[in-house]
């Protein structure tokens, strides 16, 4: 399947992603949130991650969202923008303001740090299909969404519904289920996410993802038996890798990539990179192997740096990555500042 979509509307991108980004602060030095003493500030989105990838790595990409009539959201519009995306369809909110959140330096290769969000009430909760601008969320080849944003209010949830609801030119829909189990109440998100990754055109889902939230376990096949319905579904596997699904529905094995050895400083953002590897490679059209490969690579491009947010490997360097025989990318070894290296640099990367 390739990406399909209203080309000729006035005004259209490649990939338009909706959902809250929230400003991030993160510690000087490591120690418990109570002990840092200062911050250095950042963003953080689920959503708008995928967008400055996508956008930095060369394809036209939209975020549309509501940000408060603040500095923070002030921060978020031009930081975003500066990577290319458009912002011209981020509302501002008089009334409410933009999330923010802290994190701790802790054990982050490990994923073992405090994280205190300060979102409720933000801006971007009170989106809704009256609050969003619609023509330039539908406006893409491909609309990309995940779960975190079904899950900050039902105005949020109404949106995401009239978004994937079935209608004549709907773009190709990309939906992330990101099962963030502390912000829904009372079990009601497994529900959810399973009715809106069925209404999905394209669905990423983690293995321990749909085990937590759905009681799904058999790996990656029994996952599929539970969504037949998206024509490219990805099941990531953690550190194994991740397999691919795609429009022949009949029960099949999937396409298996496995993952890359990487130095990991930082694991946040990792999924985010994914999806937008995947999405860029969808775009141009590669096969599903190489779609795959490229999202393992794009990942390790968001694994080797601290941030939420990281630049893409240049599209020939990837390539070139991604067309490594099996053994050679069995052995592929990425660190910090791969993502830097020029003609030739591939030698120095493949490592024992």
């Amino acid at each position: 399947m390739t990406a399909t979509g209203p080309r000729t509307t006035p005004g259209a991108v490649d990939v338009v992603a909706l959902g809250e980004s929230m400003v991030t602060f993160l510690p000087i030095r490591p120690g418990r949130l109570a002990d840092v003493p200062s911050f250095d500030r950042s963003i953080g989105g689920a959503e708008s991650n995928v967008a400055c990838m996508l956008a930095a790595a060369g394809h036209s990409a939209r975020w549309v969202s509501r940000v408060g009539d603040d500095g923070f959201g002030d921060h978020l519009v031009e930081t975003i923008g500066a990577y290319g995306v458009d912002v011209t369809a981020v509302r501002r909110d008089p009334a409410r303001p933009t999330g923010v959140y802290f994190r701790t330096a802790g054990d982050r290769a490990t994923d073992a740090h405090e994280v205190a969000y300060y979102r409720a009430g933000s801006a971007a909760s009170a989106m809704s299909p009256a609050t969003v601008d619609l023509p330039a969320a539908r406006a893409g080849r491909v609309l990309h969404l995940s779960g975190i944003t079904a899950a900050l209010s039902a105005d949020c949830l109404g949106l995401l519904r009239e978004l994937t609801a079935p209608r004549p030119g709907r773009p190709l829909i990309s939906f992330d289920v990101n099962h963030r189990s502390r912000l829904w109440r009372d079990g009601e998100g497994a529900a959810v996410l399973l009715e809106l990754a069925r209404a999905a055109d394209v669905v990423f889902v983690g293995e321990d993802e749909a085990e937590e939230a759905w009681g799904v376990t058999g790996g990656p096949e029994a996952v599929r038996a539970l969504l037949p319905e998206p024509g490219l579904l990805v099941v990531k596997e953690g550190a194994r890798g991740a397999t691919l699904f795609g429009a022949n529905r009949a029960p099949s094995p999937g396409t298996f990539v496995p993952a890359l050895t990487v130095d990991v400083v930082a694991t946040t953002g990792a999924g985010d990179a994914f999806a937008a590897g995947f999405l860029s490679a969808t775009l141009r059209g590669l096969p599903p192997r190489q779609r795959l490969r490229h999202g393992h690579l794009w990942a390790a491009a968001a694994l080797t740096v601290p941030g939420d947010l990281a630049t893409p490997p240049a599209r020939d360097h990837a390539d070139r990555l991604a067309a490594l025989d099996g053994t050679a990318w069995g052995t592929l070894r990425l660190g910090p500042g791969w993502t830097a290296a020029t003609e030739g640099a591939d030698e120095e990367e493949r490592t024992p």
